[in-house]
C-alpha cells in the first residue's frame, strides 16, 4: 500500500506540525505533499519530518513571510498534485489541504484541524484585525474569500472520511460540509508522572504574540491586579506594542525552550488563555506539569478542561476583555484551594501521543476495511442489499403507519 500524506504548508513548528509528524510516524514509509516547504531544518530535525513534495507556491517570491497574499493560487496549486499512484490518501487540513484530487479507488481521510476559519465563521474577525473591512480592499477580499468558500464547499465531497481535533470543530464541519467526522483530540507532549514543583507567586501565559491570541486583553487586566504578577512568553509582531503597554507588573520574557516554559507553567500560580482555539494545546500543557487554567470558554478548551464539579483543572471567563479576565483572576484567587496539581496532571493523560497514535490508527484502519468491502463485487451486493432493505423499512413503516 502506498500512502501519501498532504499538509497545507511548512514554515512553522506548531500544533499542527506535531499531528503531521505523528501521522507520519504511524505510517513510516509514506510521502509528504504541501504546498510550499520552509521549515528550518532545527525544527524539522526536532519534529521527525522527512523532505516533501511541494507545489508552484515553492518558488514564489516573499512566500515565507507572505504566503497569504497566494492564497488566490492555492486550490489551483493543491490539485496539481499527482496522487494516482497512492492507494490512501490523508489530509492534515486547516486551509486546502483536503482539496486533493482523488479517484474512486483512492481512499481519502482527512484530519482537519479546522475548515478555513477565515473564510467562514471568523471571516469578520480576519477582515477586521487586517484593517480591510472597508473600502476596494475590503470588497475584493470578501469577493475572494466568498470564491474560497464555493470551493472549499465544493470539494468536501471528496473525502471519504474526516476526523476533528475537538467535538467544536466537529459541529464546524458539520454545519459548513454537511459532513459527520470522528473526534480525535492531537496529541500533547505529557509527563507520565508528575514533576511537582513549588508554586511561586505569579500568573503566567505563553504564545505566539499574535492579535487573535488576545495577549493584550491579558496585559490590561493586570491593570486591575497590580497586586498580582504577570509573566508572558512568547515573541511575534504584538511583542513592542505589548512592552508599551505592560505595567510594574507584568514582565515580557520572550520565546524560551520546551524546558524552561515548562518549568514556568510548573510554578505559576494558574495559566491563563484568552484565545478562542480550534483545540488549544497550550492549557493541556499547563494542566501537565500540574498548573490550573483560567481561560475564555470557548471552542476546543472547553473539552480539555475540567470547569465544573468537585475536582476542577481550571476556570472559565466569558468573553476576552480585561474586566472580565481581571474577574476571572480574583475568583480563581478565592478558590486557589479546589485547585489540584495531580488532578490537572491526571486530566491532561487524556491527549497523550500513544492515546492519539492508537485512536487514529483504528480510525484509518476500520475505514479501509469498510472501503475495501465496498469495492469487491461481493462488497457492493452486499450494501445494495442492505439498501433495498432500509428502503422496504422505509415503506412498510409508512404503511402500518402513516403520517
Amino acid at each position: 500500500m502506498r500512502v501519501a500524506v498532504v499538509h497545507d504548508w511548512l514554515y512553522t513548528s506548531g500544533g499542527a506540525e506535531k499531528v503531521l509528524a505523528a501521522i507520519l510516524s504511524c505510517y513510516p514509509g509514506a510521502e509528504l505533499f504541501c504546498l510550499f516547504d520552509v521549515l528550518p531544518e532545527s525544527d524539522r530535525g526536532l519534529l521527525g519530518l522527512t523532505r516533501s513534495h511541494s507545489s508552484f507556491l515553492q518558488g514564489m517570491p516573499g512566500v515565507r513571510r507572505h504566503h497569504r497574499l497566494y492564497l488566490p493560487l492555492m486550490p489551483l496549486a493543491i490539485e496539481q498534485f499527482d496522487l494516482s499512484g497512492y492507494d490512501l490518501i490523508i489530509s492534515s487540513s486547516y486551509a486546502v489541504a483536503k482539496g486533493v484530487l482523488t479517484g474512486p479507488d483512492q481512499l481519502h481521510l482527512s484530519y482537519v484541524h479546522s475548515p478555513m476559519r477565515y473564510a467562514w465563521d471568523l471571516q469578520h474577525q480576519y477582515l477586521r484585525e487586517s484593517g480591510i473591512k472597508g473600502g476596494p480592499k475590503g470588497l475584493l477580499a470578501r469577493m475572494l474569500l466568498h470564491r474560497m468558500r464555493l470551493w472549499d464547499t465544493r470539494t468536501a465531497n471528496g473525502v471519504n472520511a474526516y476526523a476533528a481535533n475537538s467535538a467544536f470543530i466537529a459541529r464546524r464541519i458539520k454545519k459548513v460540509y454537511g459532513r459527520d467526522a470522528e473526534v480525535i483530540y492531537p496529541p500533547v507532549s505529557v509527563p507520565q508522572d508528575l514533576i511537582r514543583r513549588p508554586k511561586e507567586d505569579f500568573f503566567l501565559t505563553a504564545s505566539r504574540l499574535v492579535p487573535y491570541k488576545q495577549i493584550r486583553a491579558i496585559v490590561a487586566a493586570f491593570e486591575h491586579l497590580p497586586n498580582e504578577q504577570l509573566i508572558v512568553v512568547g515573541d511575534g509582531p504584538e511583542a513592542e506594542p505589548l512592552r508599551r503597554l505592560a505595567g510594574r507588573n507584568v514582565m515580557l520574557g520572550g520565546f524560551l525552550p520546551d524546558a524552561e516554559l515548562q518549568a514556568l507553567m510548573g510554578a505559576a500560580r494558574a495559566f491563563i488563555f484568552a484565545a478562542e482555539e480550534d483545540f488549544g494545546i497550550a492549557p493541556v500543557e499547563a494542566q501537565a506539569e500540574g498548573t490550573a487554567v483560567i481561560a475564555l470558554g470557548r471552542g476546543g478548551v472547553r473539552e480539555s478542561i475540567i470547569g465544573d464539579g468537585p475536582e476542577p483543572t481550571g476556570i472559565f471567563f466569558d468573553t476576552p476583555e480585561p474586566a472580565a479576565i481581571a474577574a476571572a483572576v480574583k475568583a480563581f484567587i478565592r478558590r486557589e484551594g479546589d485547585f489540584n496539581s495531580e488532578r490537572c496532571h491526571a486530566n491532561s493523560l487524556r491527549f497523550s501521543l500513544p492515546r492519539f497514535l492508537r485512536e487514529f490508527t483504528e480510525f484509518v484502519s476500520y475505514h479501509m476495511a469498510e472501503f475495501d468491502q465496498l469495492r469487491t463485487p461481493i462488497g457492493r451486493l452486499v450494501d445494495v442489499k442492505r439498501s433495498a432493505a432500509r428502503e422496504l423499512d422505509v415503506r412498510s413503516s409508512s404503511i402500518w403507519h402513516p403520517s
